[in-house]
Formats: structure tokens, C-alpha cells, sequence
């Protein structure tokens, strides 16, 4: 995943919506957090994986996939916003044993993030949320194409009065 060019591409949509909606000033990260923590619910719901009362199986791949890149959206704009590089690391310990252990590590993960917005912390959410990817069986590749193909999405939304 070329995340250099995935924060080129956050920055220029970040800047767009920051000069269409006159938010040049304000700190938009507790938006930004909330925003996250909303796209994370969505995921899960599509997932499906802790509805135990249900048979209905999740989402298709594809729909899955859409709400995960944005997901990466906002943490790589949370990044931007606090001078933050997400690193790919191949050290990051093993996720954990199911999809809905993960999701409410990732909500802890966030949680403390939003308290120390320290890198560290940034680093923590990045890498457990490349674990969800890899744990929905996304490739590099399929969350850097899915991604390209949401943020032109995100410009024609805005395009739109979205």
C-alpha cells in the first residue's frame, strides 16, 4: 500500500471540504474521532459478526470493503491534522482471535487515542486497523484501490452539496 500517495490524496480532499464548508480555522478532530467511531459501528453492522441473533450472513466483500477504506479516511486525516505518519509494520502483534474482539479493541484503541493524541496512540489504531483488514481478508492492494475509488466518490459528493 502506497500511503504516501493515500495522504496526498487525504490531504487534497481534506483541503477541499475544509475551503467548501470555511472550516480553515477550526479543530475538527473530536469531529474526526466521532466520524471514525461512526464509520467502525457501520463496518461492524455490515460484518455482521456480532449479531448472534440473526442468520442473515454479512455483506457482500465489496460493500464490506467500502466501509472499511472509510474507516482509513478519517484515521489518515486525523493523521494529517496531527503531523502524524501512519507506519506499516510488520512487527505489530498478532490481532485478536475474532472479528468482534477486534472491533472493541479498535474502539478502545480509539478511545485512548482521543485522550493522548499522541503518535503512539495513532500508531496503535493504524496498525490494529490493518489487522481488521487483513482479518476480512483485504489485501494492500485491494484497500489502496478501494480507497482511490471512495475518495473520488467523496469529490463528487461534494460536487453534489452532499
Amino acid at each position: 500500500m502506497n500511503i504516501g500517495k493515500l495522504l496526498d490524496m487525504q490531504a487534497g480532499l481534506d483541503e477541499h471540504i475544509q475551503a467548501k464548508h470555511d472550516l480553515g480555522a477550526e479543530n475538527l478532530i473530536e469531529r474526526k474521532v466521532l466520524a471514525l467511531l461512526v464509520e467502525l459501528g457501520e463496518l461492524a453492522n455490515e460484518t455482521r459478526c456480532f449479531k448472534f441473533w440473526s442468520l442473515k450472513g454479512p455483506a457482500e466483500k465489496e460493500t464490506i470493503l467500502a466501509e472499511y477504506v472509510d474507516g482509513i479516511h478519517f484515521i489518515l486525516s486525523l493523521g494529517i491534522e496531527l503531523g502524524f505518519v501512519p507506519e506499516i509494520r510488520s512487527d505489530s502483534k498478532k490481532h485478536e482471535a475474532d472479528l468482534t474482539a477486534q472491533f472493541i479493541a479498535i474502539y478502545g484503541y480509539i478511545s485512548e487515542f482521543r485522550t493522548k493524541l499522541t503518535e503512539s496512540s495513532y500508531q496503535k489504531v493504524f496498525a490494529e486497523y490493518l489487522s481488521l483488514g487483513e482479518m476480512l481478508g483485504f489485501s494492500a492492494a485491494d484497500v489502496e484501490q478501494a480507497y482511490v475509488s471512495k475518495n473520488e466518490v467523496n469529490y463528487e459528493r461534494q460536487k453534489q452539496g452532499y
